[in-house]
């Protein structure tokens, strides 16, 4: 996965944050960078995001996978992440929607690529959505 996530950041930031070539062209794409929960190191992930005002929001969906994706348990030890989405950059502090919000806003996931229906059918644990909120 590491490798073909390099290639999509490369593509994203050399084409002002959209990609050109594969599954997330023509899809929104931002971003992630997080820092490890032990090790401290800076890793970015490419993520379909959806607005909810001016918040960015985040699924940790790992394709339906029975354990959440690393750079969910990274943020939840070092909230305070950057953004990278068309060609702004910018730091966010991260949190997991309540129970309240989560269905809709997963909802609207779906209403943008559909396949997150999917993931949720695929796993017994419930997909967390996070919300990105811009710092300063």
């Amino acid at each position: 996965m590491a490798g073909r996530n390099d290639g999509i950041i490369e593509d994203f930031r050399a084409h002002g944050g959209h990609v050109t070539t594969g599954f997330f062209v023509g899809k929104p794409l931002l971003l992630l960078t997080v820092s490890g929960a032990r090790s401290g190191t800076r890793r970015t992930t490419p993520l379909i995001y959806t607005r909810d005002g001016d918040r960015y929001v985040i699924v940790a969906s790992k394709g339906g996978a029975p354990e959440n994706p690393a750079w969910y348990h990274n943020l939840l030890a070092n909230p305070v992440v950057d953004v990278e989405v068309e060609d702004e950059r910018f730091p966010a502090r991260a949190s997991v929607a309540d129970p309240a919000e989560r269905r809709r806003l997963y909802d609207q996931q779906i209403a943008v690529l559909p396949g997150f229906a999917d993931y949720e059918q695929r796993t017994t644990r419930q997909i967390p959505v996070v919300l990105l909120e811009r710092i300063g």
